[in-house]
Order: C-alpha cells, then sequence, then structure tokens
C-alpha cells in the first residue's frame, strides 16, 4: 500500500543566512534512508559551507539561480549558474558547495541518494 506523506518537516539549514528546507522525504520525516527529497528556499546572498558528501545530489531550480561551486581534476575552484527549469547532478565524493547570490534567491527541489545525513554530507569546518 502507498504512504502518504501528509506534511514535511522543517529541517536546521547550515549557512550564514536562514534557509528553508522542507523534509518530504528522507532520515527525518519519513524515515528513508534510501532517498532523500526536500524543498528548498534560499534567500538572496545565502552561502553554506563547502562539503564532499558520500551520496548524489539531484537538484532542481525552480525559481531563481543557484550557484554550484566545484573543484576540477586539478583542484581549482569553478562554478556552475543552475537557472529556473534547469538541474544539477553532485556526485558523491566530489566538493562541492551551494549559494543563491542573486536578488530573490532560490528555490528548488533536492534528492539524494543515498538520504542526506549529517554524518555523510562532510562540510568544511
Amino acid at each position: 500500500m502507498p504512504t502518504l506523506i501528509a506534511q514535511p518537516t522543517r529541517i536546521q539549514a547550515a549557512g550564514n543566512k536562514p534557509k528553508l528546507i522542507d523534509e518530504y522525504v528522507g532520515r527525518v520525516n519519513s524515515k528513508t534512508s534510501a532517498a532523500s527529497v526536500a524543498h528548498m528556499r534560499s534567500p538572496q546572498g545565502w552561502l553554506e559551507p563547502g562539503q564532499t558528501p558520500e551520496f548524489d545530489e539531484f537538484t532542481i531550480v525552480l525559481k531563481g539561480m543557484l550557484r554550484v561551486e566545484h573543484r576540477n581534476p586539478k583542484g581549482t575552484i569553478g562554478s556552475l549558474d543552475v537557472t529556473a527549469g534547469q538541474a544539477v547532478v553532485a556526485h558523491a565524493g566530489e566538493w562541492v558547495r551551494y549559494s543563491t547570490p542573486q536578488e530573490g534567491g532560490a528555490e528548488y527541489i533536492a534528492v539524494c541518494l543515498p538520504a542526506f545525513s549529517m554524518e555523510t554530507v562532510h562540510r568544511d569546518e
């Protein structure tokens, strides 16, 4: 029988400004470890610490622009600007840092496989 997810759970966000994270599927809301699905809303100027997660993260931008900084194989930092209607895949083991530098911030959906966890995100100090 299908399981109804009646509502998300609001999750505490990392970063320099308040960001809204509503987890629909994941370790907190549905006790699911295989995947997590969250609706994110980040304000203009939000920046989180870099991370090297043990999970793949698939992100679909609904509104605004999400900047994804990454390290290339030579170790230098580059970035991708992902705009509404686009998606990005951050692969497990790759260093990334997300931010929303533009006016209006961004709204997006993040799917992590396996599910996001504080133990496997490996944020920079």
